[in-house]
């Protein structure tokens, strides 16, 4: 296991409804396509029931600007943004505090719920419950502790098994990481979920695999093909 994430697995009491687990896949991905395509601010987001919880919120996240999220700037100061490195100009991102915690945030919630970010908007901590996989670092241990009490539910069989396959897809992709050849694979958690989730019809395609990941012909096979398949996607998730 990389020092960036740890294995997850729900505890037996997790008391959180996550909501339909075939709802909830279809939903991640119209937001990771809608964030890849360039989504106008306020569209293609996740719904989470986040309740009172904003661990995100205070766990050193740097949070993405996109030239399109002209709200949220009307109220960030600007002393506070600075150039996204590696990303087009207009890309920006908004630092935290000495705590971890973002700017925006006070006693009452965040200041500018109603105007915050797209990468806000599309962040869902059900994808680590999803994957299987969270963040190891020692500030983001309320987001893996609010992920391990997420409980997804299941509308069939199909459901259920599409969950276990897209966990077992983000293991093998976790050992592919692990390996040589293979060094510009995320390395973080969150950017190894959203990868995952984009792969998600690939792990579909090469279930029979899968199913056979321990043996040494079907792992090299499995590692070529989502490697072949990582490096074909158009962008490389972001933090």
């Amino acid at each position: 296991m990389t020092p960036e994430l740890i294995l997850l697995e729900p505890a037996d009491d997790a008391d959180l409804p996550a909501g339909e687990f075939s709802d909830w896949l279809s939903g991640m991905i119209r937001a990771i396509q809608g964030d890849r395509e360039g989504d106008r601010e306020g569209e293609g987001g996740s719904d989470v029931p986040c309740g009172d919880c904003d661990a995100c919120c205070r766990s050193g996240y740097f949070i993405n600007l996109k030239p399109s999220d002209t709200d949220a700037r009307r109220y960030i100061p600007a002393a506070l943004l600075f150039d996204a490195p590696g990303m087009p100009p207009g890309h920006q991102v908004l630092g935290h505090d000495e705590a971890g915690r973002c700017p925006m945030l006070d006693s009452a919630g965040c200041k500018i719920y109603a105007d915050r970010p797209h990468t806000c908007r599309t962040y869902d901590c059900r994808i680590f419950a999803a994957t299987g996989i969270a963040e190891s670092a020692a500030e983001k241990a309320d987001v893996s502790a609010r992920a391990g009490r997420w409980r997804f539910s299941y509308r069939d069989d199909e459901s259920r098994a599409l969950h276990q396959l897209l966990k077992t897809g983000t293991r093998v992709l976790v050992d592919l990481q692990q390996s040589d050849g293979a060094s510009e694979l995320p390395r973080t958690a969150t950017q190894l979920a959203l990868l995952a989730v984009q792969l998600h019809a690939h792990f579909l395609a090469l279930a029979p695999l899968l199913a056979r990941r321990d043996e040494a012909d079907a792992k090299a096979a499995l590692h070529a093909r989502l490697l072949e398949a990582a490096r074909g996607l158009m962008l490389v998730p972001q933090p």
